[in-house]
C-alpha cells in the first residue's frame, strides 16, 4: 500500500502584519483623520447648538400656548433650584403657571416643563428677567435668546426671538453668507 502524503506539512500560516504594512495603514489613517476631523467637529458643534435651540424654542412655544389655553400668566425662566428664577440662561429652564404673579414658583404652583442645562461647549444668553406670557399669548417684553459655541465662531450662532405679540422665530441665514440674523436683520455675533 502506498504511503499517504502529508500535504499540510510544508504550509506556513502568517500571523500578524509586516512593519511596512503597518506603516502604510497608519499613514492612510493619519491622512483621513486630518481631512475628516475638522469637518466632523464643525458638524458636532452645529448639531449641538441646533438641538439646544430646538429645545428652548419648544419650551417657549409650549408656555405661550399654555397661557392661551389656560387663560392665565405663564412664566419661562432659567433656574438652578427649579423654584427661583435667575438670569443665567445656561441653567435649566422651567415653565410654570404664575398664579400669584410674583415671578417665582412657589409650592402651590406646579412645575410643568423643564429643560436640561446648556452644554458646556456652548453659551446661552437671554433677557435679564423671566419671560412672561399673558392670557392672550402676548409677551410682556420682546426678547432674544442667543446660543454661541465656546470658540465664539459666529457662523454657528443661533437665536430665538420673541415679539411682543408672543410670536417665536428662530434665526435664519437669509442672505446666505453663513451667519444667521435676528428678526431685525442684524447679524448674530458671539463675544
Amino acid at each position: 500500500m502506498p504511503a499517504k502524503l502529508n500535504m499540510h506539512a510544508n504550509k506556513t500560516v502568517q500571523k500578524g502584519v509586516t512593519l511596512l504594512e503597518m506603516m502604510i495603514t497608519l499613514a492612510i489613517l493619519a491622512i483621513v483623520l486630518t481631512v475628516v476631523a475638522p469637518s466632523m467637529q464643525n458638524f458636532l458643534i452645529k448639531n449641538r447648538i441646533t438641538g439646544e435651540i430646538n429645545e428652548v424654542s419648544g419650551v417657549i412655544q409650549y408656555a405661550r400656548h399654555l397661557a392661551i389655553d389656560e387663560q392665565t400668566p405663564v412664566v419661562v425662566c432659567p433656574s438652578t433650584d427649579f423654584k427661583t428664577c435667575g438670569t443665567d440662561w445656561n441653567n435649566p429652564k422651567i415653565v410654570f403657571i404664575d398664579s400669584n404673579a410674583d415671578g417665582d414658583r412657589n409650592d402651590a404652583e406646579d412645575l410643568l416643563v423643564t429643560t436640561t442645562k446648556a452644554s458646556n461647549s456652548t453659551k446661552m444668553t437671554g433677557p435679564n428677567t423671566d419671560i412672561q406670557f399673558q392670557d392672550t399669548g402676548a409677551s410682556t417684553q420682546a426678547f432674544t435668546i442667543k446660543i454661541c459655541p465656546n470658540n465664539n465662531d459666529a457662523k454657528f450662532a443661533r437665536a430665538i426671538s420673541v415679539s411682543l405679540q408672543g410670536r417665536v422665530k428662530v434665526s435664519s441665514d437669509s442672505d446666505n453668507v453663513n451667519i444667521h440674523e435676528t428678526i431685525e436683520g442684524t447679524k448674530l455675533t458671539c463675544t
